[in-house]
């Protein structure tokens, strides 16, 4: 439990800290003025002032803010600060800017994070190793058993599960031929860890079946099949400091794209609303990855600093995405949308940020019960 804990504070005071900076520092390099840049919030406990701006840091370690000169009204101004300084009174693209720096910077963290993980462990590669085999199906028909490695579907190379899968769906239904290595089976009868380095080298020919999946998101779709799961067994490649960039960038993209979908699925109601998650469960997978090791609890850090970012990215007055909003409207009309306009949108955009917190949390706590 105090493990949890520990791991969930440094985890989202991190990420929400991070997320808090890029405004800062995007406000600070318009040389636009900024009186508070708290680490937490509540009581501050340590207090250090620079130039116009109090550095503080604060008594609940979650995250921190940043209270930017004129915010919300410019018509009293914070001793010592002018009105060039005011966030109120900038162009429209400049107010664009500070409020996007916050979800940027936690993009950038994931990257960050992602270019660690791949330096220092490896690039994770899933084997295209057969879990189990689906009774009375093509691959059950053709011999194919636990643990066999497919190393090539007819004469294409398939290095991951994903490329040995693409090669059966790319058939059409048509024969395929499966290079696969079967390794010497252990005593234990468990799978070996890793990459197989020996056994037997086999040719299997089989008829893909149309059948239907289900996808991620719940939703089932058609596809080519032979009827076999994954193993879940890993390999790891050493990658050079520039190959672990762009890994960890096609890495962090996949996230960014995995999370706008499943935002969209939630709208759609293809994901149900019982699925929504809020700080309790976060924690609790937290939790469960500090038990694993470091790598696990990084690459969570990773994909929550991403859904951060798409989540106040979504064009809601009173996130970064209704300020956003706002001010691409007033670059495209030229004229800031009406004052009665934003405060009633922040009325609703505040509604809505609370239903979604109270049934993230009744959510959170239904499974706690029921779990």
């Amino acid at each position: 439990m105090l493990l949890t804990i520990i791991a969930a504070v440094v985890v989202l005071g991190g990420l929400i800290f991070f997320h808090e900076l890029g405004h800062f520092l995007a406000a600070r390099a318009l040389g636009m003025g900024v009186t508070t840049f708290s680490l937490g919030f509540g009581p501050k406990l340590i207090r250090i002032k620079r130039g116009k701006t109090e550095y503080a840091l604060s008594l609940v370690p979650l995250g921190g803010y940043v209270a930017l000169v004129g915010e919300n009204d410019d018509s009293e101004l914070p001793e010592g600060f002018t009105q060039q300084e005011s966030f109120s009174g900038r162009p429209a693209w400049q107010r664009l800017t500070v409020a996007a720096a916050g979800p940027l910077a936690n993009v950038l963290l994931a990257w960050l994070i992602c270019w660690t993980l791949c330096l220092g462990w490896g690039q994770a590669v899933m084997l295209p190793q057969v879990g189990s085999v689906v009774a009375d199906s093509p691959a059950a028909a053709a011999g194919l058993q636990r643990g066999d490695l497919i190393l090539r579907v007819n004469e294409a190379e398939t290095p991951d599960w994903q490329s040995m899968a693409d090669a059966i769906g790319a058939s059409n239904g048509q024969p395929v031929t499966l290079h696969v290595l079967r390794p010497v089976p252990t005593a234990s009868g468990e799978l070996q860890s890793g990459l197989p380095e020996t056994g037997e080298e086999l040719r299997l020919t089989l008829t893909p079946k149309r059948a239907m999946r289900t996808t991620i998101f719940g939703e089932q779709e058609n596809a080519w099949l032979i009827g076999i799961s994954v193993s879940g067994n890993m390999r790891y490649e050493d990658l050079s400091f520039a190959q672990a960039a762009l890994a960890g960038a096609r890495q962090t993209w996949g996230m960014v794209e995995l999370t706008a979908e499943s935002f969209l699925k939630l709208v759609q109601r293809v994901v149900p609303l019982d699925q929504v998650g809020g700080p309790i469960m976060i924690a609790q997978l937290v939790g469960e990855q500090a038990q694993q090791g470091l790598a696990g609890v990084l690459g969570l850090a990773a994909l929550i600093s991403i859904n951060l970012a798409i989540l106040n990215l979504l064009p809601i007055p009173i996130l970064d995405g209704g300020t956003v909003l706002f001010c691409l409207i007033e670059m495209i009309f030229r004229r800031p949308v009406h004052e009665k306009v934003q405060e009633w949108g922040m009325r609703v955009g505040l509604a809505l940020l609370v239903c979604l917190m109270l049934l993230a949390t009744y959510n959170d706590i239904v499974r706690i019960i029921t779990g």
